[in-house]
C-alpha cells in the first residue's frame, strides 16, 4: 500500500518545488524592478524635473502650433522650455521713451529681413544679421528693447538661461548647446536672447573650466555655421553692459550693434512722460525743469525716482488725516474716487541728494565711447 501511494507523492514534491520556484522567481523579479527603480532614481536625481520639462514643452508648442509639426530630442525639450510666447510680453515698442532712432534702426536692419516671406524676389544679401548686441550701463532699457523686439518680431524667442547649458554630467552641456541650434533651426524664424551675455560668453584663458571651454567652442563652432548659412532665419541677441568681457571672437558673430546709453534732456522727458502717463499730477508740475533736474539718471532711475514722489504723495496724503497712531494713519483710506495728485515738491524731495550719478554718467560714457 505504501509503495502504491509513493510516486503520488513524489508528484505532490514536485509540483510543489515548481510552485516554490515560481514564487521565488516572482519575488526576485519584483525586487530587481524596485532595486532598479531607486537606482535610477539616484543615478538619474533631475528625473522628475524633466518630465516636467517635458509637460512644459508640449503644452507651449501646442499653443505656439507646433506640437505636430516637429519632434524633439530630450535635450531640445530642454532648451524648449525657455521658449517664450510673444504675446505674452507685458512691453511694446510704445512703452519704451527716448530710444525712437534706435528702434527705427532695429527695425529696419534686423525685423524687416527677419520677417520677409521666402517666396519673395529680392537680393540673397537681404538677410537678418546673425548676431545683434545691445550694450550700455545698466537700467537704460537693453532688456526693455529685446521684449519689445520679441512682441512685435513675427518669429519664435527663445530666452536662453545659463542654467539650461550647465549640467554636472560630463558631455551634457555640449550636447545642451548644440540643441539649442538644432532646436532654432526646426522652429525659425527664431531669436535666441541671451542677457549678460558677458557671463555666459566673456573672455576665455587658461583659468577656464574644461566644461565651460568646451561648451564655448561648442557655441562657436555651431554659431559658425549659421553664419555660413545664408538661407537660415536665426538671430541670436545679446545684452551687456560690459562689452570689453565678451569674448572677441563672439564680438565678430555680433557684427550688429547698438550702444544704448544715459538719456539726454529730451529723451528724460520722454520717459517721464511715458511713465507718468496715467497718474494724476499737480498742475505745478513741470517735466522739463524735472528733466533738466535728473542729468545722469537712467531709464530705471527715472522709474525709482516717479516711484518715490508718489510715495511721498500717498504719504503726505495720509498725514492729511491728522492720526498720530502711524499704523491707524497708513490703515486709513481716503474717498475711493479721489487720486491724490503727485505734485512738483514731491519729484524734488524724491531727487538723489548726491552727485554718483553725474559720475557714473562721465566715466561710462568715456568707457563706452572707447569702446
Amino acid at each position: 500500500m505504501k509503495d502504491f501511494f509513493k510516486p503520488l507523492s513524489l508528484k505532490m514534491s514536485n509540483h510543489q518545488e515548481t510552485v516554490g520556484l515560481v514564487l521565488r522567481f516572482a519575488l526576485s523579479v519584483a525586487l530587481s524592478y524596485i532595486t532598479w527603480r531607486a537606482l535610477k532614481e539616484v543615478i538619474e536625481p533631475n528625473r522628475k524635473e524633466r518630465l516636467e520639462a517635458e509637460k512644459r514643452t508640449k503644452k507651449l508648442l501646442e499653443r505656439l502650433g507646433l506640437s505636430s509639426a516637429i519632434k524633439l530630442s530630450e535635450h531640445e525639450v530642454f532648451v524648449a522650455t525657455n521658449l517664450v510666447e510673444p504675446s505674452s510680453m507685458p512691453i511694446s515698442w510704445s512703452d519704451i521713451g527716448g530710444l525712437d532712432d534706435t528702434i527705427s534702426e532695429i527695425r529696419r536692419t534686423v525685423l524687416l529681413p527677419l520677417r520677409r516671406q521666402k517666396n519673395t524676389r529680392v537680393s540673397s544679401l537681404v538677410q537678418p544679421p546673425k548676431g545683434v548686441l545691445l550694450y550700455g550701463p545698466p537700467g537704460c532699457g537693453k532688456t526693455m528693447l529685446a521684449k519689445a523686439l520679441a512682441k512685435e518680431a513675427d518669429a519664435r524667442f527663445i530666452n536662453l538661461q545659463l542654467s539650461t547649458l550647465t549640467d554636472k554630467w560630463y558631455g551634457e552641456s555640449q550636447k545642451l548647446a548644440a540643441a539649442v541650434f538644432s532646436l532654432a533651426e526646426k522652429i525659425q524664424p527664431v531669436i535666441i536672447f541671451i542677457d549678460e551675455i558677458d557671463a555666459f560668453l566673456r573672455v576665455r584663458d587658461r583659468g577656464d573650466h574644461e566644461v565651460t571651454a568646451m561648451m564655448k567652442a561648442q557655441f562657436l563652432s555651431l554659431w559658425d555655421g549659421l553664419i555660413s548659412d545664408n538661407t537660415s532665419r536665426i538671430v541670436v541677441l545679446g545684452a551687456t553692459n560690459r562689452p570689453m568681457d565678451v569674448d572677441d571672437a563672439i564680438r565678430r558673430r555680433l557684427p550688429c550693434t547698438f550702444c544704448i546709453t544715459f538719456p539726454n534732456t529730451p529723451q528724460r522727458r520722454m520717459i517721464l512722460q511715458k511713465i507718468l502717463a496715467k497718474e494724476e499730477l499737480d498742475d505745478n508740475v513741470d517735466l522739463d525743469a524735472l528733466a533738466e533736474q535728473t542729468e545722469g539718471c537712467s531709464g530705471a532711475d527715472l522709474q525709482e525716482l516717479c516711484r518715490k514722489a508718489a510715495v511721498r504723495c500717498y504719504h503726505r496724503n495720509c498725514l492729511d488725516q491728522e492720526s498720530e497712531d502711524v499704523v491707524k494713519m497708513f490703515e486709513a483710506t481716503a474717498d475711493e474716487n479721489e487720486l491724490a495728485a503727485i505734485a512738483f515738491e514731491d519729484f524734488q524731495a524724491a531727487l538723489p541728494r548726491n552727485a554718483l550719478p553725474k559720475i557714473r554718467t562721465a566715466n561710462s560714457l568715456v568707457q563706452y565711447s572707447q569702446d
